[in-house]
Formats: C-alpha cells, structure tokens, sequence
C-alpha cells in the first residue's frame, strides 16, 4: 500500500510517500522563506507560497520515488488546526488527486500526527507522555492507547515557540527565532537576569509564557540591546523556559505516576523539540526521576507529510471522509 500525504497547516508545505511498512520513498519539505522580513508568519502569504509550491514539489516526489499517481492507494492531508488558507489549499489538492485517481482521503489531525510521530522510530509502552512543543501549541498528552488520547496540560496564552520567536523578535534577531536564540545563548551567562516562571507553583499541568515575554520586554527597554545584552538575555530566557518544561512535567510525573516511573517514557515533538538546550534539560530530568525521554526523527519535528502519512497509516488508513472540512481548531 502506498500513501501520499500533503502538510500545509502553516508555513511549509511538504508531501510524502511512504509505504506500508513505513519506507518512506520521498519526502520534500520547503520552508517559506517570505515570512523572514516579516518576523512572522503571514497568512495570507503562507497560502499563496502553498498554491506555488505544491503541485512542484508533488512532481519532484512523484519522480523520486518512481511511483506514479495512479499507483496510490490513499491520500491524505493535514485538515487541522492551523490557518484556514493554508489548511484548504493542502486538503483540496488532495482530495482532487483522490477523486482524479477514485482512491480514498483521510483527514488527519495535525496536533495527533505529532503526537504520534515518536511511534515512528520507538516502541512505545502504554500508557504514556507526549509533550507537544511547536510555535503554535504548548500541550501534554496523556496516551491510554492509539486511539485514547488525552489533553491534561496546555499553555492558556502564549505558544513555547511563538515566545521564542518574540523575544528574539524584541532582540532584533531574524526570524524563526527559536534557532537564534538558540546559537546566541551559547556564547551568553544565563544567570545573568531572573526571569519568571509563571504557574509553575499551581495545582496544574498548564503553562504559560506571556508574562515571561512581557518580562523580557520590560528589561530590554532598560538596556541597551548590544551583542552582549542579546547573548545574555537569550541564555537567561532560555534557562527559564527550560525550567518551566522540566518543572511541569515533574509536577506531571510525581502525580501520575508518585514513585512507579520504571516502564514510564515521555516523548517530546514537535519543532521545539529540536533545541539541544531543552534537551540537556529533559535529559537531566530523566535521571532525577529514573523516566526516559524520546523523540521523532529529526526530519518529523518540525510540520512535515511524513508525520501525516505515519499518522494515516498507523491508526487511520479505513477512516475515509472525503467530505471532512478543515477545520483551524481542530482538537484530539
């Protein structure tokens, strides 16, 4: 069985095919390089790049793998969440190859092919943790099986990724912001400004990161923000964030699981995932607390179709529904 997947819920758009057995044949994935000047993504350009780009890179795929269309046995596509233009364009495209070819569509929920893509090189025992980490969603997913999954924590403002991206926005570093803020911390003291870390002392599993940001803000303008301000204020927010991820899911691990984490793993995706600081952290947080932590291939963190087509055939591959709408809020 062959699946083509198409990812465009933001800012790349990407296909996939994989087989089956989880080969995967092709998978392309551009990044939008247009949202750079902008220090943000654009939605309205997100769209129009998607409407540019895709039918492309389908025929790059199509010719890499040496696979032809009417080969295909599903398609499927990201229908949710993410932004409506972008979410229509991948999920039309796709159900018109589906039609054009009469072979099914599956929607797939892009919050539960992260949450899933660490299935994809690991052999996961239940129940167990997922920590969902991207510019749009700050989540924990309590994992009963395939099929039960659990929102028990999410950030109530702000997204980890999005407030990487504006802090480095107020340093006037580019845009994605997490990877600059990432390079600059290394050369900084992350000591050197006490940062909060909001609700890390409620009765809860959530997050939150706007008062972090407004925090940073209201120091940068009592600075002069030269390279060294920018290197040392990277490292300081980074540090905290670190210890609001570590904090919150030992606060999850203590009253889940109290001293019985023998078999427990936790899985972090998503793009942020990709930070080797936070990695240091977890890893720290591993041995305190006897857990182990894993991750996607490195190629699965960041939005991409082969999540989407790991997703469509791990759990989904009967669930057709050509006349599913996307939807831009699209829960588990």
């Amino acid at each position: 069985m062959l699946v083509f997947s198409v990812e465009t819920s933001c800012d790349e758009t990407s296909v996939c095919i994989m087989k089956e057995d989880k080969t995967i044949l092709s998978h392309i994935v551009y990044s939008q390089a247009i949202h750079t000047k902008h220090g943000g993504v654009v939605p309205e350009l997100a769209s129009r790049a998607h409407l540019e780009i895709l039918q492309q890179i389908t025929k790059e795929a199509l010719k890499e793998s040496g696979v032809k269309l009417n080969e295909i046995n599903l398609f499927s596509a990201t229908c949710g969440p993410g932004l409506i233009g972008g979410l229509l364009i991948g999920s039309t495209f796709a159900k018109s190859l589906s039609i054009g070819n009469n072979k099914p569509f599956i929607p797939i929920n892009h919050l539960e092919a992260h949450a899933l893509s660490s299935f994809y090189n690991n052999e996961i025992k239940f129940p167990h943790l997922s920590l969902l980490i991207t510019g749009g969603h700050t989540q924990i997913y309590f994992l009963e099986n395939y099929n039960k999954i659990i929102l028990i924590g999410e950030t109530i403002d702000d997204a980890i990724g999005e407030a990487f991206d504006k802090v480095a926005k107020m340093l006037g570093l580019s845009y994605p912001g997490g990877p600059e803020i990432e390079k600059k911390a290394l050369e900084g003291n992350e000591n050197s400004f006490k940062l909060p870390q909001p609700l890390i002392n409620e009765d809860n599993f959530n997050f939150s990161f706007s008062g972090l940001k407004t925090s940073v803000n209201l120091i940068a303008k009592k600075n002069i923000i030269d390279e060294n301000f920018i290197r040392n204020m990277s490292a300081s927010f980074q540090k905290c964030v670190g210890a609001i991820l570590t904090l919150k899911l030992n606060t999850v691990i203590t009253k889940l699981y109290k001293n019985n984490t023998k078999n427990l793993s936790v899985s972090v995706v998503g793009g942020v995932a990709n930070n080797d600081y936070l990695k240091k952290c977890f890893k720290n947080l591993e041995k305190k607390e006897n857990i182990e932590f894993i991750y996607p291939p490195k190629y699965m963190m960041n939005d991409n179709a082969a999540m989407i087509a790991w997703a469509t055939i791990l759990k989904y591959k009967n669930n057709h529904d050509l006349n599913f709408k996307p939807n831009p809020r699209l829960t588990i």
